[in-house]
């Protein structure tokens, strides 16, 4: 069942308010705020060499199948990079905002082959309105329906797919990294960025060497395979993180919208923690401390969580967290549920 937050109980105002300042000050109290630099100076060299070392032995195996495992492994790791772009567009790295900017426009553009600016803009317009069905950019995505108007308003195959997409879900997730290089390059092309030509000069380059690259070593259909098996490996891995996050939990819009704290912890889901769960979510497991504080460094959200929890218990705020399975369970019939009137007219 598709859910809609309720009104909190009525409270003083002012007591809503400093809500999230009680929780700020105990999560500052406990030195969760301060930056890790020493650990992303580790992680972002692990990743780079991950990334370069895994193209070597792409470009030296002969065997197509060697060939095409490397390109999996290589979307993995793309994912890994993603969420180094994520930390660094909150500026979770470094105190310094041109280090945290540096970063991003190097992972963003030049290694992955799309927009830092767009992506920091959209991605902060979801933080500050998170399922909000009038606000929130991941919520209108275009192919998926997440609500029932936007399912009702599709016509020709559009409306095929809103009807049937829970079967179409993931094999539409290996799609997310070319829509990402699209919409990214028109977003630089239609509303600029503060590094708009050197965003342009890093996505040329990107494309020259890294298309170049895979021609010059691998022969064009070699390369055609493997940059298939990349894109849809990377998009689809980065799609199985994102989605759990807020699909299928409580919305907002204009009429239900509630104070920070209780509009940031309802509208997300956690998934449990455990060293593989954290690694294969880039931390973005704890969703909801996460978006409660986006400025906390990736390694310090897991000694978050217990604050929180606490928190949330004294204040009677439902904290939702569940498993990995569980959790796409969830998503999956949120997704039924929304194309089900659809299916339901095409039926009378």
């Amino acid at each position: 069942m598709i859910q809609e937050v309720a009104r909190p109980a009525v409270e003083a105002h002012d007591s809503l308010q400093n809500d999230y300042a009680v929780l700020k000050r105990r999560i500052q109290e406990a030195g969760l705020l301060d930056k890790r630099p020493g650990f992303y100076a580790f992680s972002i060299t692990v990743n780079l060499a991950l990334f370069f070392g895994c193209l070597a032995v792409l470009f030296v195996v002969d065997q197509v199948w060697a060939q095409a495992l490397t390109a999996v492994v290589l979307g993995i790791i793309s994912g890994q990079l993603g969420f180094q772009l994520h930390d660094s567009g909150h500026r979770q790295m470094f105190a310094s905002n041109w280090k945290n900017a540096l970063v991003g426009l190097v992972t963003a553009d030049a290694l992955l082959g799309m927009s830092y600016g767009w992506w920091v803009q959209k991605h902060n317009r979801h933080h500050g309105n998170p399922n909000d069905v009038d606000l929130d950019p991941d919520i209108d995505v275009g192919a998926i329906a997440y609500t029932r108007e936007q399912a009702l308003a599709r016509h020709g195959a559009g409306r095929l797919l809103a009807m049937y997409q829970v079967y179409f879900f993931f094999p539409l997730t290996t799609f997310l990294a070319w829509s990402m290089h699209v919409t990214g390059a028109t977003y630089l092309i239609k509303e600029g960025s503060r590094y708009r030509r050197l965003e342009f000069g890093l996505l040329l380059a990107h494309a020259a060497i890294y298309l170049g690259a895979m021609l010059f070593f691998l022969g064009p259909w070699s390369a055609l395979m493997v940059v298939l098996i990349h894109k849809g490996v990377g998009g689809a891995y980065l799609a199985s993180v994102f989605a759990p996050n807020h699909k299928g939990m409580p919305q907002t819009d204009s009429s239900s919208r509630l104070d920070f704290v209780r509009t940031q912890v309802l509208t997300a889901r956690n998934i449990y923690g455990h060293p593989i769960t954290d690694f294969w979510y880039g931390a973005l497991n704890y969703q909801i401390e996460h978006h409660l504080f986006p400025g906390m460094p990736r390694i310090n959200v897991k000694r978050a969580q217990p604050i929180v929890k606490q928190f949330c218990a004294e204040r009677g705020i439902a904290y939702h967290e569940t498993s990995f399975l569980q959790s796409y369970r969830e998503l999956l019939g949120f997704l039924n549920e929304v194309g089900e009137p659809l299916r339901a007219a095409r039926a009378s």
